[in-house]
């Protein structure tokens, strides 16, 4: 009892420092005017600390459970919540948001970071991870995996979420008349015709959303490397860190999305993001390899 109500304070203690943690790195960039960052009173107050509790609800827990400690847990901290929160919706935002204010997408970059350091340090500190502890070398046998099986399960996670990304982006979002209009397309009228539109006017965008997946999966390695848990908890722990952490800002106005398009990229990705959150963790926790399901028997 005395440890959960301790483990409540550090989250409630963590939330308001990530709060100040977005708004001073918002005045920092030139946000400080944005609703995101400035509008600190009533409503948006609440809302910006639900996003910061959500978020760090999930972060505590990825800490908490993490086998790592010291620098080592705050150098993953740090490139987990950036990658998710910055990196991941921010090259997205370079490459459809082309009519945002010049130099708004590397101001972004810049919040992310100046938001990421201070909490992954502060985190590690406050959750009682910061000594080191003698090296847990279980984690190290996590992904050992031929080439071979590196490869299929890659081209597998690849295929996934292109068909995740574009059908959940048809289906929850593009059919919402306010997203095709915010965009400047249209609804053709069936996922055959979408898909037939995107490989004749942009076939760039399956390449893209196939190195983004990549991407996914170059964050969900030092999860899975950390956790202690089985591999139910390691994929829902990714499931969430994918959907909630990187959607929970989706919460927030701001000055260049409408309301009704950002519901609707929230609904979109936070669930297509969970589905294929959790297939990851558990395809890359699952051994495939005969050979290497033998070897450690042999030991």
């Amino acid at each position: 009892m005395k440890t959960a109500a301790l483990i409540v304070l550090r989250v409630i203690a963590l939330t308001i420092i990530l709060f100040v943690c977005f708004a001073v790195a918002g005045g920092v960039v030139g946000f400080a005017g944005s609703a995101q960052a400035s509008e600190q009173t009533g409503a948006s107050t609440l809302l910006l600390l639900a996003v910061c509790l959500l978020q760090v609800m999930v972060m505590t827990h990825l800490i908490l459970r993490s086998r790592w400690t010291g620098w080592r847990l705050v150098a993953a901290t740090f490139f987990i919540f950036y990658g998710v929160t910055t990196f991941m919706p921010q090259i997205e935002s370079a490459v459809f948001l082309t009519h945002l204010p010049r130099g708004t997408v590397p101001r972004l970059f810049l919040m992310g970071a100046l938001i990421a350091a201070p909490f992954s340090v502060l985190a590690v500190l406050i959750l009682g991870k910061r000594k080191a502890v003698p090296r847990d070398t279980d984690g190290d046998t996590q992904l050992a995996m031929p080439a071979s099986e590196w490869v299929w399960k890659l081209t597998v996670i690849a295929v996934v979420y292109v068909i995740l990304y574009f059908t959940f982006g048809y289906f929850v979002a593009w059919r919402h008349p306010g997203v095709a209009e915010y965009y400047g397309g249209t609804d053709p009228g069936s996922f055959t015709a979408q898909m037939g539109t995107v490989l004749r006017n942009t076939p760039w965008l399956i390449p893209f959303q196939i190195a983004r997946a990549m991407c996914w999966v170059a964050l969900a390695v030092p999860v899975i490397r950390m956790l202690k848990g089985k591999w139910p908890e390691t994929a829902v722990s990714i499931g969430l860190l994918f959907s909630v952490v990187m959607n929970a800002p989706l919460l927030l106005p701001n000055p260049y999305m409408p309301g009704p398009v950002r519901m609707a990229h929230l609904l979109e990705t936070a669930s297509s993001n969970l589905i294929f959150g959790v297939f990851v963790g558990w395809l890359l926790t699952q051994l495939h390899s005969t050979k290497m399901r033998v070897a450690p028997a042999m030991s």
